[in-house]
């Protein structure tokens, strides 16, 4: 089976989880970094090849009443520029939450707030994936 690859997109880093290949758990990865976007995309295409990924989620900010702010502007042109040279289907999903409830396990693991800065990124996008993966889902 393929797997989901998720992404937080923010100024400097992207936070990155991709789901096992059942489609049940979301492990993060490492943060990539936002430029030069030549370099970013490269190492998007080779995870998409080595994961054999067949969907990529990008969190949408969005603002507490629903509206998009500045934030989901950038994302939206971050999306344009990467259907331009990633041929995997994309998809948004509202990621109001998800920072701060990544803030909130890093904090209860023990991670001192500096200590987050390098791993809230894709804990955000764990975050963002795994409830994509324990949505329920039409039956077929």
């Amino acid at each position: 089976m393929s797997r989901i690859l998720a992404l937080d997109h923010g100024a400097k880093r992207i936070g990155v989880a991709v789901s096992d290949p059942t489609r049940t758990l979301a492990s993060a990865l490492p943060c990539l970094e936002t430029v030069p976007f030549q370099k970013l995309t490269g190492k998007l295409k080779a995870l998409i090849r080595e994961q054999e990924i067949d969907l990529i989620l990008v969190g949408m900010p969005r603002n507490m009443d629903g509206t998009y702010g500045p934030a989901a502007k950038k994302v939206e042109e971050f999306i344009t520029r990467l259907r331009e040279v990633i041929l995997v289907p994309i998809q948004t999903l509202d990621e109001r939450w998800s920072t701060v409830e990544a803030s909130r396990r890093l904090g209860e693991a023990g991670h001192s707030a500096r200590a987050q800065k390098g791993k809230i990124d894709s804990a955000s996008a764990q975050i963002l994936l795994q409830s994509y993966l324990d949505a329920p889902r039409p039956l077929r």
